[in-house]
């Protein structure tokens, strides 16, 4: 009997002990709770990995509840540590000061409303799932646990508030592990801030995303270019927490912008202060946030949990739980990218639409744009010149009669005239971006300043471009020697410049920043135009710095004054500055800095809400909302300050021809999806009378608006996008050769300079009026010629994920004058370059993302 009471008291207590611990399992993560007598908290969690299990530290599984019973405040309350208020930014930044403000209230502080904390006490499991229960004075809560079953990595979460009383509420997910703030891998909110280290400095964290902020900090999701929060621990374990598709604001709800609706808070340092990845739904006093007696509302997240670093988890969030190339499947173009090509030419080449000027100057005659934004100390008189690389590379291939003798002339003189050569302080530095015609004077966007980048782009850059065409243009070479010698003569000991310099006491300004940008290009630009070693050892020194001090603490700077240089597609410049600087030295680190910076900068790339074919309207026009995405789109400047916040990304995807070369590199397949969705998908932003894209997303497609000169951008990176996918098609094989960067926008290059490869043989780049049409606009082309064996190369890209059918017309009265094709000698090229029978006029079928290579004699 003695026996058999031992037996049943054993199975009594080993029932007892299963009844209070919950556990979820699969091949890679193994998740335990344990009831402490105050709760089910969650006693380990470990994931598997290519050298076995490993344990997260610190687990804790706590719940956080806000509620306030009276609207929560808005107001603007950011103070430093002894409470004073943080003067931030400087008033002349008037575009800035309402978001920073909007982004600085109570509640994006995270000091609203009480906070409630509790480990469940009730537990049940039901079916595959485990559900933990509590009530608490104001509410009750059921969450619901699963284990994904296709992304083993992931687990599911739902939680479900029904107020107990009337107020406002918020859901945080739960604090799965507290992690050791002096002491982890990696943090970050994509697009917001990101880094290493805990940053105690709150502007320079905040405004700026250098490092973490040491509050705990709700940012919006409308500029979180993922919604997630990532982080690293010290064990090379990333917990990432994700909220489900459909949480966040849509941006275009359905006839006009909701952008700024605020529906998810993202955050990594938690109410409780603990280095802890956490969303909040919804958010204290926003939408859907109040709550009578009796309601309920539903948060659902993923927690991922890998033994990786963070890209490779922000992968699988754009990727699987986003699926990021949904945007490709759905897309349907109505205007190919060659098609807007030649409206583009006609716009620039148009006086009245291009908005061009010219003006006396100094005995001569400069030519410029119109520039119709905020300029320091305008009278509406500034122009300006966006994109000399494009500029020239268009007359280049197309040989129009207007580019050539109506503004490549007036345009280089602006570029010379814009040079500092009094003798001083700044001579060969940049005068300024524009040119206040009624004062006769060149100035900085945003006050009386000289910054050492700007003479990287609108000297060197530049210049260097415009070399590239002329190569015996001595007056450039000597521009350039002067602009790379002043470069030199500011650049630290350590390899790094000043931000600015005050035009007036030249004493150095904004020393509350570090100059974290490309500077250090226009010293490789120098080198390749002058062959001057000094210059390559110097860009080399500078890049160095560079990589230890923003690369690998992932701190970067903007150059927009406007938003007191906010961190923007300078970092994507960055990317492609590094590559051109590895192709050069070929030094392996260099290479490894490219692609961890491109990998930051995918992180300014819109990857929600999920697009669909939902009816969305815009004025007059009934769209889709595939149509009007932002997904694939970058930021002019996303974080808290950027003018994402309320307008939304840009239209212009300077970046998109450097994605396809980094998957060419890497085979990185995110690259190409993010090229291949800004590029491809954003007709319904096209101003349909001129090929200009709008550049905020939020004035749809009203095209240039204020800024007319932003065609040039346009040209340039649409050129770079289809030279990328030509080579890589080709496999390389089809390769012309690239110059240097644009200013500012971003990372496309110019073309059209020399003679490119076609298989075994040379030609040059050519785009010919009228000559070439395409029925079916999910195809482009590109044309080169071979002027010594008079062949004419035409390259078809299908650039739909479908096979594509369409047929092939050329206007013989469109080819050169005086000469003729000879349509009976028209061959398709194989990928091995051998000859194929084809005729002109036969429909032609590519495969999805294909390319199909002819060529005709000439004569």
């Amino acid at each position: 009997m003695r026996l058999n009471s031992l037996i049943v008291m054993l199975i009594a207590f080993a029932g007892n002990s299963y009844a209070q611990q919950a556990a979820l399992t699969n091949q890679v993560l193994r998740l335990n709770w344990e009831d402490t007598g105050n709760g089910y908290k969650i006693k380990q969690l470990s994931v598997k990995g290519q050298n076995g299990w490993r344990a997260l530290s610190g687990t804790l599984g706590q719940y956080t509840l806000l509620y306030s019973a009276g609207e929560p405040k808005m107001d603007s309350e950011v103070k430093d540590k002894d409470g004073k208020e943080i003067q931030f930014p400087e008033p002349e930044y008037r575009y800035i000061i309402p978001t920073w403000k909007a982004n600085t209230s109570a509640v994006s502080l995270n000091k609203e409303g009480r906070s409630i904390l509790f480990y469940p006490q009730g537990y049940k499991k039901v079916g595959n799932t485990i559900v933990f229960q509590q009530k608490t004075d104001v509410a009750t809560i059921e969450a619901t646990w699963k284990l994904d079953p296709v992304y083993k990595n992931d687990l599911r979460v739902s939680i479900r508030l029904t107020a107990v009383k009337d107020g406002y509420y918020s859901i945080a997910s739960p604090a799965v592990s507290a992690n050791d703030k002096n002491h982890f891998e990696w943090g970050c909110i994509p697009g917001v801030f990101q880094g290493n280290t805990i940053n105690s400095d709150f502007t320079d964290a905040y405004a700026y995303g250098h490092g973490i902020p040491d509050r705990p900090v709700v940012v919006r999701e409308r500029t979180a270019a993922a919604l997630t929060a990532m982080l690293t621990n010290k064990e090379g374990i990333t917990l990432a927490v994700t909220a489900e598709p459909g949480t966040g604001r849509d941006p275009w709800e359905y006839d006009r912008s909701t952008q700024s609706n605020w529906l998810l808070g993202l955050s990594l340092i938690n109410r409780q202060e603990q280095l802890s990845p956490t969303l909040y739904h919804p958010v204290l006093g926003q939408q859907k946030s109040y709550l009578k007696k009796g309601e309920s509302i539903s948060f659902s997240f993923r927690y991922t949990i890998n033994i990786s670093n963070w890209y490779q988890v922000y992968q699988h969030i754009v990727n699987d739980v986003y699926r990021f190339d949904e945007l490709l499947h759905l897309k349907q173009s109505k205007q190919s990218l060659s098609d807007r090509m030649l409206q583009l030419l006609n716009y620039v080449k148009k006086d009245s639409t291009s908005r061009w000027r010219t003006f006396d100057y100094n005995g001569g005659t400069i030519g410029a744009q119109e520039y119709l934004g905020g300029v320091y100390e305008s009278e509406k008189d500034a122009v300006k010149n966006a994109d000399y690389g494009a500029m020239w590379m268009l007359a280049n291939i197309t040989q129009d009669s207007v580019l050539i003798h109506k503004r490549l002339k007036d345009a280089l003189n602006f570029k010379l005239a814009q040079q500092n050569t009094a003798v001083g302080f700044f001579n060969g530095a940049a005068a300024g971006q524009y040119y206040l015609y009624r004062s006769k004077r060149f100035t900085e966007e945003w006050g009386p300043y000289t910054e050492p980048i700007a003479t990287t782009y609108y000297m060197l850059q530049d210049m260097g471009n415009v070399s590239l065409f002329e190569p015996g243009n001595q007056q450039l070479k000597s521009g350039i020697r002067l602009a790379a010698d002043w470069l030199l003569t500011k650049m630290k000991p350590e390899g790094y410049w000043e931000v600015a310099y005050n035009n007036h006491t030249q004493k150095p300004m904004f020393e509350d920043l570090k100059d974290y940008r490309p500077t250090f290009y226009g010293l490789l630009i120098a080198y390749q135009i002058l062959r001057d070693k000094k210059y390559l050892d110097a860009a080399v020194k500078a890049a160095d710095w560079y990589i230890r001090n923003a690369v690998a603490q992932g701190y970067f700077l903007g150059v927009c004054g406007d938003a007191r240089f906010a961190p923007d597609f300078a970092t994507g410049q960055s990317a492609q500055a590094l590559l051109d600087l590895f192709e050069i030295t070929k030094e392996p680190r260099f290479k490894q800095a490219a692609v961890k910076t491109a990998q930051f900068y995918t992180t300014s790339i819109y990857s929600h809400p999920i697009p669909d074919r939902k009816g969305k309207k815009n004025g007059a026009r009934q769209l889709e909302d595939w149509q009007i995405s932002q997904v694939g789109l970058s930021f002019e400047h996303g974080g808290v300050l950027g003018s994402a916040n309320n307008s939304g990304p840009i239209l212009l995807a300077s970046h998109a021809g450097m994605f396809v070369r980094l998957f060419q590199l890497t085979k990185d397949s995110l690259y190409l999806k993010m090229a291949r969705t800004a590029a491809l998908s954003k007709n319904a932003f096209v101003d349909p009378a001129t090929g200009v894209a709008s550049y905020y997303w939020s004035a749809m497609n009203k095209g240039a608006g204020p800024f007319p000169h932003h065609a040039w951008w346009q040209i340039g990176w649409i050129t770079d996008y289809l030279m990328a996918e030509l080579s890589l098609r080709s496999q390389g094989r089809i390769d012309f050769p690239s110059g240097f960067l644009a200013p500012k926008v971003g990372p496309h290059k110019t073309f059209g300079f020399r003679q490119g490869k076609i298989f075994d043989q040379q030609g040059d780049l050519t785009l010919i009026e009228k000559l070439v049409s395409l029925n079916n606009p999910n195809m482009d082309y590109l044309c080169a010629m071979n002027k010594q064996d008079k062949v004419f190369y035409l390259f078809v890209l299908n650039n739909d994920d479908e096979i594509q059918k369409g047929a092939i017309h050329l206007d013989q009265s469109g080819f050169i004058q005086g000469y003729s094709l000879d349509l009976k000698t028209a061959v398709r090229l194989s990928a091995s370059g051998s000859k194929l029978p084809f005729s002109i006029g036969d429909h032609i079928e590519i495969k999805p993302y294909g390319l199909q290579v002819y060529a005709l004699k000439y004569k």
